[in-house]
């Protein structure tokens, strides 16, 4: 094995140590309606808020984001594990049947909003860049639901975990 390739492994091992919120990207538009499981996504700045996005460069959705120019990234509860794996590909329900369930609210850019959600942030993609493997996407938000009850879901070492919040515990 060469020395970059020891070097790509041991950051994506390093990187498996930084835990990170679980979230389902989705878009509607001209191109299609398509979703992802993804957790490379990080605030940028509040004035305007701005959120980027992450998606490898290899993603057959990639396309689908760019056209359509929107999405809104749901930030998921620690009950929705099993969301996380049907957009991941980890289970065989197919894209279409995903968005056929009763589960979705259309927001007001006309994005696919997940229900029971910690967040919805919807908004337009101002900016797309390549760096190295991913296109990174700089989106500003434009309509933001929040929900003060539920806990967190996180992925962490490969795996995913439920976060809980403390001020949400019952005390007897």
């Amino acid at each position: 094995m060469s020395v970059e390739n020891k070097h790509r492994l041991r950051f994506r091992d390093a990187m498996a140590s930084l835990s990170a919120a679980v979230n389902i990207i989705t878009t509607d538009g001209s191109a299609g309606r398509c979703g992802m499981t993804a957790t490379a996504v990080c605030s940028v700045t509040d004035t305007p808020p701005t959120l980027m996005v992450c998606i490898n460069r290899n993603s057959t959705m990639n396309p689908v984001f760019q056209e359509n120019g929107r999405l809104c990234v749901n930030i998921l509860n620690h009950e929705q594990e099993l969301m996380a794996r049907h957009f991941a590909g980890m289970t065989s329900v197919s894209m279409e049947e995903r968005f056929k369930w009763d589960i979705w609210k259309t927001g007001i850019l006309g994005q696919p909003l997940l229900q029971g959600t910690l967040a919805n942030l919807e908004g337009c993609i101002k900016q797309v860049q390549e760096v190295g493997t991913h296109y990174v996407y700089l989106v500003e938000i434009k309509q933001i639901i929040v929900r003060e009850e539920g806990h967190g879901l996180i992925y962490f070492k490969r795996d995913f975990h439920p976060v809980m919040d403390k001020s949400m515990t019952v005390v007897v």
